[in-house]
């Protein structure tokens, strides 16, 4: 630990010249405190300048000409060896991650690295735990998953919701996600390459949990739930195969504060059923498309990588994600909120989670842990300051 307090840097984002790289960076630059010691990795020189000279006009007076620019390639393991023992923490935005991101987890778990990434890729993430969690708990690396709206809003949701509910209970737990946004050409993307790669996802899935066993003395599941009416929050639900409730049921299977017995299911929300049923014919055709390997790339060359919503877009867009606990009697009903889910929030999520690391007194923790487990009411306290809301609705 005193040889990572020596490093150069407290933190290091790769991949700053991508599109939520440069969102990502332009949030640093406007609120990391003048103390943190932070720079911008990627591999080509020329993009990072750029970068820099856009923050620079940005924020003439912040003292970011000198911001150091770094050489990284994802391809390159020597280098990303380099980069990790360089800095404290390494934030990554270079997905798709099942295609990228595995040496840059490797190389931060091997140099204890405390390492933060947006993926919502389950694959990748089960691969990562199997191949990565036990040298990163050697090493006392923390790998942090999910940063951004997959999976923040509803890991600390969730951990939110707990802190209503009486102690020592059983807890039954629903997620309701509403948004409207618009999603990049990356994120299009990295969904349909992991809705293509079914039968992957569930053997890595069955070797973690063959690997990580289960809590002592008590239970955690994620229920798949069925499409229904909600009564206590009045949408139509639908159940919403994501990362999320996986992230959600880790939290509780770490902490005993989410009771002796806890079940967490998650939904789209709308608030007619003919909406419902057009998001779930319009789910089922995209999985269906994925299959299809000439159908599946001809979808992608309509859909252009790299490319993002506009400022004016993003100022539009919002998300909700609403929390109905039940233990021991008392029902909660809790609520996440904020701006555009997918770009604006989740670059703010994931720079607030990077800081936290660097630079907050979090619960002591290594290996691959949610954020819940490594920064808890650290970050909560960040992400409520930054203008995100998490409230109580309705209960106790």
């Amino acid at each position: 630990m005193s040889a990572r307090e020596n490093r150069p840097y407290d933190l290091v984002l790769l991949g700053a010249t991508g599109f939520t790289g440069r969102l990502t960076a332009a949030y640093l630059a406007e609120h990391a405190p003048a103390e943190l010691r932070w720079a911008l990795a990627g591999r080509n020189r020329t993009r990072l300048e750029d970068v820099r000279r856009e923050l620079v006009e940005a924020h003439p007076d912040a003292g970011l000409d000198d911001l150091p620019l770094l050489s990284a390639d994802s391809t390159d393991a020597a280098s990303l060896g380099e980069l990790a023992e360089s800095t404290r923490v390494l934030v990554t935005t270079v997905g798709p991650y099942v295609a990228h991101g595995a040496p840059v987890v490797a190389a931060c778990a091997a140099a204890g690295t405390d390492y933060l990434d947006l993926t919502g890729e389950p694959e990748f993430v089960d691969r990562m735990y199997l191949a990565h969690h036990e040298e990163a708990v050697a090493s006392g690396a923390r790998l942090v998953h999910c940063c951004g709206f997959d999976s923040i809003p509803h890991d600390l949701g969730a951990y939110f919701t707990v802190q209503q509910l009486p102690e020592g209970e059983p807890v039954t737990m629903r997620g309701v996600v509403r948004a409207g946004a618009s999603f990049s050409g990356g994120t299009f993307h990295s969904a349909l390459a992991a809705f293509s790669r079914g039968r992957h996802m569930a053997a890595a899935m069955k070797q973690r949990r063959a690997a990580e066993g289960r809590p002592e003395g008590r239970s955690v599941r994620a229920s798949a739930g069925r499409p229904h009416r909600d009564s206590v929050t009045g949408y139509w639900l639908l159940p919403l195969p994501t990362i999320d409730p996986f992230v959600v049921t880790r939290s509780a299977a770490a902490l005993e504060r989410y009771g002796p017995r806890f079940t967490y299911s998650h939904y789209a929300g709308t608030r007619t059923l003919r909406y419902a049923a057009g998001g779930a014919a319009g789910m089922a055709a995209l999985l269906g498309a994925a299959q299809v390997p000439p159908l599946r790339r001809a979808i992608l060359s309509r859909v252009p990588a790299g490319e993002g919503p506009s400022a004016s877009r993003r100022q539009k867009s919002w998300f909700t994600v609403d929390f109905v606990g039940q233990a021991g009697g008392v029902t909660t009903r809790t609520r996440v909120s904020g701006g555009d889910p997918g770009y604006d929030e989740t670059a703010k999520m994931l720079a607030e989670s990077a800081m936290c690391l660097a630079l907050d007194d979090n619960p002591a923790s290594a290996g691959q842990v949610t954020t819940a487990v490594a920064m808890g009411e650290n970050l909560l306290a960040r992400l409520q300051n930054a203008g995100i809301r998490f409230e109580v609705v309705a209960g106790r």
